[in-house]
């Protein structure tokens, strides 16, 4: 068999392998044995572009995550911070003191009318 056929045929190359697990002396030498170990490194090497693809995905995906979080948080902060002046406390105001004019006694006075 060769290393090809045994890639395409997974349930002769579990045999294979399993034959050959079971006698280790005969593993070693056995040209059937070296085609199996072959054919699953191959097929080794051709699912890891697939696993990597697959770990970039979940990388990127829990990296939009924690970006959404922390500008979540951030947002948040910039609430806490900003001053609303509709929302400021009440500040009371002390009325000022009457100021005392040297005329208190006399009236205001008066406007009238002035003929041309």
């Amino acid at each position: 068999m060769t290393v090809s056929d045994l890639m395409e045929d997974r349930v002769t190359l579990d045999g294979v392998l399993m034959k050959c697990n079971q006698n280790q002396s005969k593993a070693r030498s056995d040209a059937d044995c070296l085609t199996a170990r072959i054919a699953i490194e191959r097929l080794a090497r051709q699912n890891e572009p697939a696993k990597e693809a697959k770990r970039m995905e979940e990388f990127e995906r829990s990296r939009e995550q924690l970006r959404l979080s922390q500008e979540k948080q951030r947002q948040e902060q910039e609430v806490k911070t900003k001053v609303d002046a509709y929302h400021l406390p009440l500040v009371p105001v002390e009325p000022t003191p009457p100021s005392a004019s040297p005329s208190d006694n006399a009236s205001p006075p008066v406007a009238r009318e002035t003929n041309p």
